[in-house]
């Protein structure tokens, strides 16, 4: 590996830097106050290193490939990591002894995430993938009191390890198939393989797919998400919800691309019904919660079943342009999904904390009288969730529904249709729910003090309205990108 090359994996070796430092830091002093500060100028290190790198782009050895595209989504889960860090500040200072290991948990996964997003080959996608996950499972089961939170992880664990093991049996089959792990030497030599052993060939990439599909959550594989959104911390719920599952989507968008899955029909029916069953059993199966961060959950089940119509419109894609609004689509959509979803666990995490019972619907009754700036980022987020107008959210819809059309994805349009008029109702409750004025929600409360949750989401709201509202700079660059 020359100069040129660890220049372009920067942001990889600044995280790691943080990571050793926050180790050195607890073996002479444990202080959650200088952990914190560690892991915010190593997310800022990363941040520069992000922007530096841009300069060096290129593949590094067989596993990883840095380019601009890559880059900007390391960009957008440091950011994502920033807003985590913010609300685990006050969320983890009660707990005991144990607390710096918590940021030492959190470079981790965002290294492992770091990974996954440049990822190239198939041993490179495990191991972003299990760096990634093993920190989760630690930060899911952190606090010490409560049963909620331990539950949560000894699922994810559980079959967490049973979609690792599908992967590397898939592995497994597509290196018998092609004798090759590179997601580009693997796309080169399928078309031969698939005449050979074609059955060999389609197992492997389902397998594979399926793995996946686990980590993004999407019907069937879908069923851990709700308990695992209930159980974390919020912050770690909102880590979960946008940096874990958007580096895994960057991930399945490379190894589909490079390794040109959409070639084969018989996988594209697969992820069809895939993404159908996602809109709609996400969607309905939101409308029967009363607990925002389990409506929350399978709202993204939903979201990540609108974002498959990208990768099946690619096979019907015959022209360069197609292909460009493509990738601005998934960069749009991705982008949009990760800050809305933020705004909307900042506002949980400022409101609710770990408190369970605060984060039922019932408790955000009357907050635009008690508190209308989280009120009014609540209820943004929800907007652009549900696709209206001027928010992020509805840009990203647009794209979904012009390529369906374009590529003559009728049965997909008609799902989207669907599930966003269902969705429409369960955001509107929640909505209608804070602009209740019950007299027992409007008591007399004194002058709050803004805090940096507040300032957090208040920039949060501004960009979910700038997205939705002046989308032109953004969707220039995405085009670049």
């Amino acid at each position: 590996m020359n100069s040129s090359q660890m220049m372009a994996l920067m942001p990889m070796l600044m995280l790691s830097l943080t990571a050793v430092a926050l180790m050195i830091q607890a073996s002479i002093k444990r202080d959650q106050a200088v952990a914190w500060w560690i892991t915010g100028v190593g997310f800022l290190l990363a941040l520069w290193g992000a922007g530096y790198a841009r300069e060096f782009a290129q593949p590094v050895t067989l596993l990883l490939v840095v380019d601009d595209w890559g880059l900007f989504f390391i960009t957008l889960i440091l950011v994502a990591s920033l807003v985590t860090l913010i609300l685990s500040k006050d969320t983890f200072s009660p707990e005991g002894e144990r607390k710096e290991e918590y940021y030492l948990l959190l470079v981790l996964s965002v290294l492992g995430a770091v990974i996954l997003i440049q990822s190239s080959h198939m041993a490179s996608l495990l191991l972003g993938m299990e760096l990634m996950g093993v920190a989760l499972y630690g930060m899911i089961a952190f606090p010490e009191k409560g049963e909620l939170p331990l539950e949560a992880a000894i699922k994810y664990l559980v079959l967490s390890a049973c979609a690792s093991a599908m992967l590397l049996f898939g592995f497994a089959l597509i290196y018998a198939a092609t004798g090759d792990l590179s997601y580009a030497g693997m796309g080169a030599k399928a078309a031969a393989a698939y005449s050979r052993e074609p059955v060999v060939l389609m197992a492997g990439s389902a397998m594979i797919l399926a793995g996946l599909g686990f980590k993004l959550s999407v019907v069937p594989f879908h069923m851990w998400t709700p308990d695992v959104y209930q159980g974390a911390p919020t912050p770690v719920t909102g880590f979960l919800a946008t940096v874990s599952k958007g580096a895994v989507f960057v991930a399945l968008v490379r190894f589909y691309l490079e390794g040109q899955l959409y070639q084969y029909n018989s996988l594209l029916m697969a992820l069809s019904v895939v993404a159908i069953a996602s809109m709609l059993v996400g969607n309905w199966l939101a409308l029967r919660q009363e607990n925002i961060k389990r409506l929350l959950a399978y709202s993204s089940i939903a979201h990540f079943g609108y974002l498959l119509i990208v990768l099946i419109a690619l096979a019907a894609a015959q022209n360069p342009g197609a292909t460009a609004l493509i990738g601005q689509a998934i960069t749009f959509y991705l982008a949009a999904y990760i800050v809305t979803t933020l705004a909307a666990f900042t506002v949980l995490a400022n409101l609710a904390g770990e408190d369970d019972s605060k984060s039922m619907l019932s408790a955000f009754e009357g907050l635009f009288w008690r508190n209308p700036l989280q009120a009014s980022v609540l209820t943004v987020a929800m907007l652009s969730f549900a696709g209206i107008p001027l928010t992020a959210g509805f840009i990203g819809k647009f794209y979904l529904i012009t390529l369906s059309i374009q590529s003559g994805l009728w049965v997909m349009l008609t799902a989207l249709v669907l599930g966003s008029a269902i969705a429409i109702y369960y955001y509107l409750r929640i909505i209608f729910a804070m602009s209740k004025t019950s007299a027992t929600k409007l008591k007399a409360q004194s002058a709050a003090t803004v805090g940096s949750q507040d300032i957090v989401a208040a920039l949060l709201l501004l960009l979910v309205l700038a997205l939705g509202s002046w989308p032109q700079p953004f969707i220039e660059f995405a085009g670049a990108l």
